[in-house]
């Protein structure tokens, strides 16, 4: 009994030390590398979603990681606390593609090491980490020719009759993502590539004849033409 009091009182009793002048200069350098890998998704990210809105997450989710890693590391009550909240708390995010988990984790993995003081780790390895980012732009860029995402929706229309159409007009059809939603609605996105623009608007024609609801959306990649 005698030992379970003492190993109580030392969790409690514990002494909270923060370096406050650390705290900010790391608030502020995990605010700085979140902001440049920002940049980074929004430039050389291969997601079709709205890269700009997602990567707008970072800055507040790496200085918040930051934060806790901090503040958790100098009590061992905080540190228990925090495992018991995490077991009730669940976070749940609508992730569509894996290069979005990716840079999730990056931006944790930011906050963690400089929130655990691993100051030149977590500098040297974020470097490491933008040259490859940098480097894959290339590498896909190689060899991926497609310029054009396009998504298309409606009802009552088959996945086969659309590939059908892009593939009579593009010379490079690659299916990104395919699902089947409620009231026989379809949604597919496509990575594509056209030759003319005279091809664009025979595909956009042909399209549209499948169904009066289909919605056909166009996102530039780096340019049509």
């Amino acid at each position: 009994m005698v030992r379970i009091q003492s190993i109580e009182e030392f969790i409690t009793t514990q002494p909270m030390q923060v370096d406050y002048s650390y705290l900010v200069f790391a608030l502020i350098l995990s605010a700085l590398l979140a902001y440049i890998l920002s940049k980074l998704y929004i430039k050389y990210g291969t997601s079709i979603s709205n890269r700009k809105k997602f990567s707008s997450n970072f800055v507040l989710m790496t200085t918040t990681t930051t934060l806790i890693i901090m503040v958790v590391k100098s009590s061992l009550a905080l540190s228990l606390g925090l495992v018991g909240a995490l077991s009730i708390v669940r976070f749940r995010a609508a992730i569509k593609e894996p290069e979005e988990l990716a840079f999730l984790f990056l931006t944790i993995a930011i906050g963690l090491g400089l929130g655990a003081g691993q100051l030149l780790v977590t500098l040297t390895a974020f470097v490491i980490l933008s040259l490859l980012i940098w480097g894959r732009h290339f590498v896909h860029e190689k060899d991926n020719n497609q310029n054009l995402y396009i998504t298309i929706s409606g009802k009552n229309i088959e996945l086969k009759e659309i590939i059908s159409i892009l593939r009579k007009h593009c010379s490079a059809v690659n299916l990104k993502r395919f699902d089947q939603l409620e009231n026989e609605i379809l949604e597919a996105s496509f990575f594509v590539d056209f030759s003319s623009f005279d091809n664009l608007e025979k595909t956009k024609k042909e399209l549209n004849s499948l169904s009066k609801s289909i919605t056909i959306s166009y996102l530039d990649k780096s340019g049509i033409f």
